[in-house]
């Protein structure tokens, strides 16, 4: 199939898509507010009071949802290369969390609080080149629990998102070796055809 045709397909299954749709309907900036409604619904993630980390947040989805279900009490900080339209309650940094400036204006936003919850939905620029696209892949997750190991409370949280594939056990046990509870989440909002989930680590040892 031609590429002009695959991106028509693609765009076709994306507007007709039931989260998409619900999504617009009810106000929601992407259809990945439903997969952390679905984790919290199961999991009881966020609470008034908290703090909470969401790496790679634009455009917002994750953060309104963050922001509904803590119900104005405690604080959000947000980061994401990209531009995100401001959300009340939370305090967005538009940065590279890869690199070093970033991440000190994201410590100086937590004013010395240990977190309670960190969220990442992170993904790289895909390539197409499955290795190294995997590969980027995991290089974002290891920075992402790193700063969890390094910034959360001792029973915290770590949401990722990861794809199946090369890197994926190893993964996982990286996440075994800091946590004590370790376990896949896939929300049915999750696209039948991703290779993507979601693991939750939680209560640092």
């Amino acid at each position: 199939m031609k590429r002009q045709a695959k991106t028509r397909e693609w765009h076709q299954r994306h507007i007709n898509d039931f989260y998409v749709q619900q999504a617009t309907a009810q106000g929601w900036r992407s259809r990945a507010a439903f997969k952390l409604m679905q984790i919290d619904d199961r999991d009881r993630l966020l609470r008034p009071g908290q703090v909470v980390v969401d790496l790679g947040c634009a455009p917002g989805g994750w953060c309104q949802v963050a922001a509904n279900r803590m119900k104005g009490q405690g604080r959000i900080v947000g980061i994401d290369l990209l531009e995100m339209t401001g959300i009340n309650g939370v305090h967005f940094i538009q940065g590279d969390f890869t690199e070093e400036v970033a991440l000190t204006e994201l410590e100086s936003a937590l004013e010395g609080r240990q977190v309670n919850l960190v969220l990442s939905d992170m993904a790289p620029n895909i390539s197409g080149v499955i290795d190294a696209d995997q590969a980027k892949v995991y290089a974002l997750a290891e920075l992402a629990l790193d700063f969890a190991v390094n910034h959360l409370a001792p029973e915290g949280s770590l949401l990722i998102k990861v794809f199946q594939g090369a890197g994926f056990e190893a993964y996982i046990k990286a996440l075994r070796g800091a946590f004590k509870k370790v376990a896949t989440r896939n929300p049915d909002a999750s696209r039948d055809r991703s290779r993507e989930c979601y693991l939750l680590a939680s209560g640092l040892k």
